[in-house]
């Protein structure tokens, strides 16, 4: 149905065909061309290519209201490449930087072409990965930052817990501050998609097929899990378990293999035979296993010997600190230590999307409701009405509703009813797949080896996920940037 000249992010995440080849506008080198069959009209956009050979400094911007992290093409730049495409052109969207000052524009031509002055690639990385925090924090702050976080962690166990919890009140007060990304709810790099999926449909002109993000006739994904920090989460756990099941879930339980508790083998046997999962919560529990890569390859074969034997498939840094760089080398089939937005957490960012992605051969499952911790203890809420409106937004927008909570926080009396009303609320929900993150980890996989084929007019999915997939379809959303 496409072709380009370089490939295309969006694309390979949703599954749309196309192929890559010479496009008669591009250049491949400098500039990247899409162009639907048959028709004249086609995006193009700056390759990483050019924007590194013009020593293009990567910065914060606004596309409209859609957060840009990355680099981008001047006005002139983006002019003088006009001039030689020829044609009549005009700016429809406008760049500006964090300050509000005009950089640049997206600009297009009377066929219905356009021409995008950055690498909607190198954006759409830069969030997955939280490349854009190198952008919103200096170098010194970053270390500052680092260094507190180091000091906390070794502090901590001598800390009592009131102490603790006064230390981390009074810094959310300053993580509140922060303006991207956005919380409970980001939107950016899902409105960053519209975007540009209202782009190429507009070069099609015709709906768009793509996979659909879940099996079956699911619309959205609930996901439950669990950290098991200390020997108080490990007594507490069947409290949790019990209402589980009560309510018809099951889900997962991450274990620290070396922090003041003994996971028994009945244990893990007795919760897999429940059609429960386990999974590896880290080594120690110090917020350095991911700290440095000498630290990282130090631990790495005992967490690897841990998770063989409890047959794990997943993993979770402790404190959720996390490496685009380490994570990856695991050698766990996912990954969920990123969450969509988390200003408050000891690594503050967020990776900004509400649906699996893959860094590099890992599959990152992003939490996306609000950590108990952080709600009820750090925030003081005391209701689940947050998790439930986030969950009913994701519910909209087919999202994946992933919950972290711990058995170690349960004596905070919110936490358990707030808790159970939540499973309640959602119980008979027969739209959400209520899946284990195993079981989303290896549908991703299927889906992401998987491709769409055009076979006497109609679309169909060929491939691992060919017999639960579902095709669907993007029309034209007017969207505004």
């Amino acid at each position: 149905m496409f072709e380009a000249t370089a490939s295309f992010t969006l694309f390979d995440y949703f599954r749309i065909p196309y192929d890559l080849g010479q496009v008669e506008a591009g250049d491949s080198s400098h500039i990247a061309v899409l162009a639907a069959r048959g028709e004249p009209a086609s995006v193009s956009w700056a390759t990483n290519a050019v924007l590194a050979a013009e020593r293009r400094r990567a910065g914060s911007y606004l596309l409209g209201s859609i957060p840009l992290f990355g680099r981008v093409l001047s006005d002139g730049e983006m002019r003088a490449w006009l001039r030689r495409a020829g044609g009549s052109w005009r700016s429809t969207h406008t760049v500006r930087d964090e300050r509000g000052t005009y950089v640049t524009s997206v600009w297009q031509k009377d066929d219905g072409s356009t021409f995008l002055p950055f690498d909607p690639n190198e954006v759409i990385d830069n969030l997955w990965t939280e490349r854009y925090r190198e952008l919103l924090e200096t170098k010194i702050a970053a270390r500052l930052l680092a260094l507190a976080r180091r000091g906390y962690y070794r502090a901590r166990p001598l800390l009592p817990r009131s102490i603790q919890m006064k230390a981390r009140r009074s810094f959310s007060r300053v993580q509140s501050k922060a303006h991207f990304p956005r919380w409970p709810v980001e939107t950016g790099l899902h409105d960053l998609y519209d975007f540009l999926f209202d782009l190429v449909v507009g070069v099609a002109k015709r709906p768009v097929p793509f996979i659909g993000q879940w099996p079956g006739e699911w619309s959205w994904a609930l996901v439950l899990t669990h950290d098991v920090e200390g020997r108080t989460g490990y007594d507490n756990l069947r409290d949790v378990l019990q209402l589980e099941l009560d309510a018809g879930y099951r889900s997962s339980w991450n274990f620290v293999p070396r922090n003041r508790y003994v996971v028994q083998d009945d244990l893990v046997r007795e919760l897999r035979d429940g059609g429960f999962e386990v999974g590896v919560h880290g080594l120690f529990h110090d917020g350095r296993d991911v700290s440095s890569a000498t630290t990282f390859r130090r631990r790495l074969p005992a967490m690897r010997s841990y998770a063989e034997h409890w047959q794990a498939s997943g993993f979770r840094s402790p404190g959720t600190l996390r490496s685009a760089k380490l994570m990856p080398l695991l050698g766990f089939d996912y990954d969920s230590s990123y969450s969509d937005t988390a200003p408050f957490e000891p690594q503050p960012g967020g990776c900004c999307t509400w649906l699996p992605y893959m860094i590099e051969d890992l599959v990152e499952l992003p939490i996306t409701l609000a950590q108990d911790h952080t709600l009820f203890d750090l925030l003081q809420y005391r209701d689940e009405s947050t998790w439930v409106e986030k969950a009913r937004f994701l519910r909209e927008r087919g999202g994946m509703a992933l919950m972290l909570t711990h058995s170690d926080y349960i004596e905070n009396r919110h936490v358990l009813t707030s808790y159970c009303r939540f499973l309640e609320a959602f119980a008979d929900d027969s739209s959400a797949w209520k899946a284990l993150p195993r079981e989303v980890s290896e549908w991703w996989r299927r889906r992401s080896k998987s491709t769409l084929h055009e076979v006497d007019g109609e679309w169909q999915v060929v491939g691992p996920a060919e017999d639960e997939a579902r095709v669907e379809f993007a029309s034209r959303q007017m969207v505004p940037a």
